[in-house]
């Protein structure tokens, strides 16, 4: 049992550092867009630094992104983002769901 939760342990922490690896690469790139999927008034609040605002409600057909830039997406608490998230990705955009704004370690604003 002992090593069945080591395992889990160190799998989930593998998963986490992966992912935060995969961010710092494409900060690194610089070939990205930061989308706010608040509301305007959320946004306006605090957002993190460079981010675009686009509510996601109002994604559809005509959402205008650079295709060659990887689209960051967050929201408070993750729901939102990963609708959006579904929806970039099936109009064609390299989408990655950075989840809920209180726990996204980017500079804000």
């Amino acid at each position: 049992m002992k090593k069945i939760i080591l395992l889990l342990l160190a799998f989930i922490f593998f998963i986490g550092c992966n992912k935060e690896s995969e961010l710092e690469m494409i900060l690194t790139k610089n070939n990205y867009i930061i989308v706010d999927v608040r509301t305007e008034e959320e946004y306006n609040e605090s957002h993190i630094k460079k981010a675009i605002n686009i509510p996601y409600d109002e994604m559809d057909d005509k959402v205008n992104l650079d295709k060659t830039k990887t689209i960051l997406v967050y929201c408070k608490s993750g729901k939102r983002s990963s609708i959006a998230y579904n929806k970039l990705k099936s109009l064609g955009y390299d989408v990655k769901d950075l989840g809920a704004f209180d726990n996204i370690n980017l500079e804000k604003e």
